[in-house]
């Protein structure tokens, strides 16, 4: 990437190039940090590569400042208060991380009188004598992190993970009624923040406001490739995770919400249709005029039987949707379809995949990764439909070289649209949701020409380099599946295009908190986004991408992994437990939802979630009430809450847990994630009978001790415990009591 460099940053390199006081210098792995004023803005700088710098612009004033002084200085770090006529400004620089080359710096200001704030300018420039050339590998899209990583190209080597903490800027979106969205960016050298203009609503006399909280992670090495990409992203982002300020996780109760999810997707008219004397499961509530989906009856189907196989219990909607399956078979294609056959007269052709025989390329392969899990579970009739399509499924595939687009006719395979935008190709990471479903049909018949596929598919992956992300939901699929490549065949690469994967997950995450207009409502913190440009979450990505966490986990087991991957992962679960609950209309106000949706109705009353979360300015809902998210609580509810051979407890942990193991009175399982991080763990109880005498057995010595102090368990206990160790809890009395 070129130099691209505004008179604003032309003027400040000169002045910082020709500068040499310094109000502080400290020295930090390995770099030199100065904080200089010069004269509009103070700067922290340090060294790059040899006589290249990178200077980060913390306090901003057009006309300067009027009088400046280090208030507090330690080996940790300096604050700097710098006097104005518009008021006050605090600046702490710290050095959080002994040893390691992390910044960071937190502006803060208390307004002398209401005023705006038209422009500021970016806080990040780089340069040099040989005018540095670099290369922005992540940057923040819409309401998503606030973060740049990028890296020098020449001269020398460097790497830089920026992030923002948009949580504190909370105070100036509230007051401006503006967003973060978008506000952290820039071209090559001129980059980082710029705050969201003011041109209505002013910043408040006598209100202190942060106007910037930004950490910065430094590295003298440039990536070699797309994964060293991946690889060092998810490390720098741990590192800075592991400082953030993040938001506390109230315990959920989806034992409570289930019943409820469960009845109105069962009795309530709106989520069904009738075609042919079978029932179907609208998309969306209340939508009739859209013909049944495949993807949509098993989306569904999936986690309820997850449940069913949890609880012991049935659902009358499980008998349903499995006497409607056979209908979505095509005879002459040779392949499941996504709308119904029988009812493809009802498309309006008002969107591209509206058509009789268009198909969305990831469209093809979710439905099948399904049959493959019904047939897993022993289903006749979900085999047949996936070995009679699998085929199909192959022919398109070479007939695109790996390589789908978004759209084609599923009789012509003509394409119908190629790319996602102008230059950023197909639907990347359907090569990797074909590779599962490629290892899910070997794993049914053991015919290997389906694992040498799913090797095909992963190498031609390698292609497209670091942004492989296209749907949330298919690119954690994809991850699973490269892990279980690596597995069985121990290549380097496919471990690698796990990485791949997660990384494009992780920089589609929002890692703050909406705390201005109705996100005040709900939490926001580790959100994740279905697509790359997608402007809102939503759920049936969500719950999907959260559910595949727990699976790559299980694949993983065993297999060494960056310890970053398990941090993310567990962090990102644990979040999502207490985010996801706020999809439900009823646990929303009303008037944070819209009145007049895409598609079919909005029910607030109904437990049915919304498709669509938006930032917290814009109400949410505008797109439907998802049906097809409806597997929400079914998703979570097995995999968070251990049943035991002891029918009046349950436990329940919100990080991820693998190797649940029952032997005698006792039972055993691993808290994954990291030392460094806690979860919670729970006893809850169940029916009337009092709980028997129970003993917790746990590494974390820390934990244990805190364990002990608690008094004996009788109606439950709460924990909170450290991640990545085992823990066995072991009763008196004999087990099903």
């Amino acid at each position: 990437m070129s130099t691209i460099t505004s008179l604003w940053a032309l003027a400040a390199i000169k002045k910082l190039t020709d500068a040499s006081d310094s109000l502080h210098q400290q020295t930090q792995g390995g770099y030199n940090f100065e904080i200089k004023l010069i004269d509009d803005s103070l700067w922290v700088l340090t060294g790059f590569y040899e006589r290249n710098k990178i200077a980060f612009r913390t306090a901003y004033l057009p006309h300067g400042f009027d009088d400046v002084k280090i208030t507090a200085k330690d080996e940790t770090g300096v604050s700097v208060k710098l006097i104005a006529a518009i008021g006050e400004f605090v600046v702490d620089i710290k050095w959080p991380q002994p040893d390691e080359a992390i910044l960071r710096y937190t502006v803060s200001l208390k307004a002398k009188a209401d005023f705006f704030v038209p422009y500021s300018p970016r806080d990040i420039l780089i340069f040099g004598n040989a005018e540095p050339e670099g290369e922005i590998h992540i940057s923040q899209t819409g309401t998503r992190s606030g973060l740049l990583y990028g890296s020098l190209k020449k001269p020398g080597s460097g790497t830089f993970l920026y992030f923002q903490n948009l949580t504190a800027l909370a105070d100036y979106n509230t007051d401006t009624e503006s967003s973060v969205g978008g506000i952290v960016g820039g071209l090559w050298p001129e980059l980082g923040l710029s705050l969201p203009p003011t041109s209505d609503k002013p910043l408040q006399k006598g209100k202190t406001y942060i106007l910037s909280d930004a950490f910065v992670v430094l590295d003298d090495k440039s990536p070699a490739d797309q994964f060293d990409i991946a690889k060092g992203f998810l490390e720098t982002l741990a590192k800075v995770y592991l400082l953030l300020p993040r938001p506390e996780t109230p315990y959920q109760d989806y034992l409570d919400v289930l019943p409820k999810a469960l009845h109105d997707i069962e009795t309530n008219k709106g989520c069904w249709s009738y075609h042919s004397g079978r029932a179907y499961l609208n998309a969306y509530l209340c939508d009739y005029y859209t013909p049944p989906e495949i993807m949509v009856q098993l989306a569904v189907l999936l986690p309820v039987q997850d449940y069913m196989r949890w609880s012991g219990e049935t659902c009358a909607l499980e008998k349903e949707i499995l006497d409607g399956l056979s209908a979505f078979y095509d005879e002459k294609i040779g392949t499941v379809m996504r709308w119904l056959p029988s009812a493809e007269d009802m498309l309006d052709k008002s969107e591209e995949q509206k058509i009789p025989k268009v198909m969305d390329a990831w469209y093809l392969h979710h439905p099948l990764l399904n049959l493959a899990r019904l047939a897993e579970g022993g289903n006749k009739l979900a085999k047949e439909l996936l070995l009679n399509s699998v085929d199909y499924a192959i022919k398109v595939a070479h007939h695109f070289n790996y390589c789908w687009p978004v759209f084609y006719n599923m009789e012509t395979l003509e394409v119908i649209k190629a790319e996602t935008k102008e230059g950023a190709g197909g639907e990347k990471d359907v090569a990797g949701l074909y590779a599962h479903v490629m290892l899910q049909v070997w794993e049914l018949t053991k015919d290997k020409k389906f694992f040498r596929e799913a090797e095909k598919a992963a190498q031609s992956m390698q292609q497209h380099g670091f942004n492989v992300f296209y749907q949330a939901n298919n690119t954690m699929f994809s991850a699973k599946a490269m892990i279980l490549l690596y597995k069985e065949t121990k290549k380097e690469l496919y471990r690698n295009l796990s990485y791949l994967f997660l990384a494009n997950i992780f920089k589609n995450v929002a890692l703050w908190e909406c705390e201005y207009g109705f996100g005040k409502n709900f939490p926001t913190f580790f959100q994740l986004f279905p697509l790359d440009d997608a402007p809102y979450t939503a759920v049936y990505e969500e719950q999907e991408s959260f559910s595949g966490v727990h699976e790559f986990l299980n694949y993983a087991n065993g297999v060494e992994l960056l310890p970053s991957v398990r941090l993310l992962l567990a962090e990102f679960v644990k979040h999502s437990i207490n985010r996801m609950m706020y999809y439900y209309p009823p646990m929303l106000p009303e008037d944070m939802m819209v009145k007049d949706v895409k598609t079919g109705e909005l029910d607030p009353k109904l437990w049915v979630a919304l498709e669509d979360i938006h930032d917290g300015w814009e109400q949410s809902g505008s797109v439907g009430q998802e049906v097809y998210g409806a597997g929400l609580c079914f998703g979570i509810v097995p995999r968070q809450y251990m049943r035991v051979p002891v029918k009046n407890f349950i436990i329940f942990v919100d990080y991820p847990v693998i190797n649940q193991t029952t032997k005698g009175n006792s039972f055993s399982f691993d808290v994954e994630g990291d030392s460094r991080l806690t979860c919670r763990m729970k006893i809850l109880k169940q029916g009337n009978k009092r709980l028997p005498a129970l003993k917790i057995n746990i590494e974390n010595d820390i934990d244990q001790l805190e364990i002990n102090k608690l008094k004996a368990v009788k109606d439950g206990a709460e924990y909170i415990i450290h991640g990545g160790q085992k823990i066995s809890v072991s009763w008196n009395g004999p087990a099903n009591n």
